[in-house]
């Protein structure tokens, strides 16, 4: 599955009229000619290389380096496609806010309307359900969702954009997927990142494959019976208010060491006090979860309930107590689509690079625009800016 992360300062405002409406003229056109040219499976795929989004809205001519080019890209896309989606043979569902959370709704009514087999129309569904679960309960990072499209085809291939706020660094960040050669939806969901920048903070990231045997041995704590996972959750609140030392206790009659939570090793002690304070929420929800026994980690994540809160809690037993890790590096790093002008973390690749620069200006040229126009939207991919400003924001 391909994936990946992308970084941008907060926009303030709205987008103009004028603009909106003529990046859905724009996009219009460009859909039609990329679907025509490489089917719609390839362009949901497309949408799937944070890269390659990146790339079309500034093509389509908004700002680069901006949150808002997510939400109005997407918001202008869906509006290019409105009356036609059956004709091309890809719909968009959901959006920023409100709009976000009628994405099942949404992702139902085409299915009903393409005649979709119940079972293909609830693992469309299921899909986006997991993308947004994944991203805000695996992948702690401290951006909020504030934004979930998923894109589709008639034949089955989908893809995930959604964005997620920071309030205290003042940007939002971005999740691509794409159901391209999918095999899993919860280990190493981030193959294709771009990022401004990495966060210095620990990230708890469970989807990482450090964090395999983290999450293997939460589900067997919730398989074993709930006594002994609060007797577990009790041992951290008892000790909790001492995490800034090393600390020592006995469990099963075996002596144990808490790891000096101010070394590099483990760097998630600020916020244990507050995920192990009493809470009946906290408590209900490990009740339900030990009841049910979900077999994998993937069914303790789809429960309803289970969120941030008690995958944490979770994580953190596994590792204080039984000394099963978790990764806490964040995910989002200094990882380009072709590569870095600087060589970080490899050299361009020209090729792939070239290829992408190509099919856009194709399509560009392919349009039924006016030449204007066209020169206009030519301008940022023949320019000497464009290809690290577009490309790797």
């Amino acid at each position: 599955m391909h994936r990946g992360v992308a970084t941008f300062t907060l926009d303030h405002g709205t987008c103009p009229k004028w603009l909106f409406e003529r990046m859905v003229k724009l996009g219009r056109e460009m859909i039609y000619v990329l679907i025509a040219e490489h089917g719609p499976d390839e362009f949901i795929k497309r949408i799937g290389d944070p890269a390659w989004f990146q790339s079309l809205g500034t093509v389509l001519a908004f700002d680069w380096n901006a949150s808002g080019l997510t939400t109005i890209l997407t918001a202008s896309l869906k509006e290019s496609i409105r009356g036609i989606e059956k004709d091309i043979g890809v719909f968009i569902c959901g959006g920023k806010g409100k709009t976000s959370l009628k994405t099942p709704d949404q992702i139902k009514y085409w299915a009903s309307r393409l005649s979709l087999p119940n079972t293909s129309a609830q693992n469309l569904v299921y899909n986006s359900k997991m993308s947004a679960k994944v991203d805000s309960s695996l992948i702690q990072d401290g951006y909020q969702l504030y934004h979930h499209a998923f894109f589709f085809s008639k034949n089955g291939a989908w893809a995930v954009v959604q964005q997620g706020m920071n309030k205290e660094s003042k940007t939002a960040r971005r999740y691509h997927w794409s159901s391209m050669n999918a095999k899993d939806l919860i280990e190493e969901p981030h193959s294709g990142i771009i990022s401004a920048s990495i966060l210095k903070k620990p990230v708890l990231n469970l989807t990482a494959k450090k964090s395999a045997s983290n999450r293997t041995l939460a589900v067997e704590l919730i398989n074993s019976n709930y006594n002994t996972v609060m007797k577990d959750v009790e041992l951290l609140r008892k000790h909790s208010s001492h995490l800034s030392q090393s600390i020592s206790f006995k469990k099963n009659n075996e002596q144990l060491s808490l790891l000096n939570l101010e070394d590099t090793e483990f760097k998630v002690h600020p916020i244990i006090a507050e995920d192990f304070s009493r809470s009946k929420y906290l408590e209900k929800i490990l009740w339900l979860v030990c009841e049910k026994k979900p077999k994998t980690y993937e069914d303790f994540i789809r429960m309803e309930g289970v969120g941030p809160k008690t995958v944490r809690a979770l994580s953190l037993i596994s590792e204080v107590i039984y000394g099963a890790e978790a990764s806490y590096k964040d995910p989002a790093r200094y990882s380009f689509a072709h590569g870095g002008k600087d060589a970080t973390p490899y050299p361009v690749d020209r090729a792939t690079y070239d290829k992408n620069i190509e099919l856009l200006s194709n399509a560009v040229k392919k349009t039924r625009l006016s030449q204007c126009e066209k020169n206009r939207m030519l301008h940022p991919l023949v320019s000497s800016q464009l290809p690290y400003s577009a490309f790797f924001p």
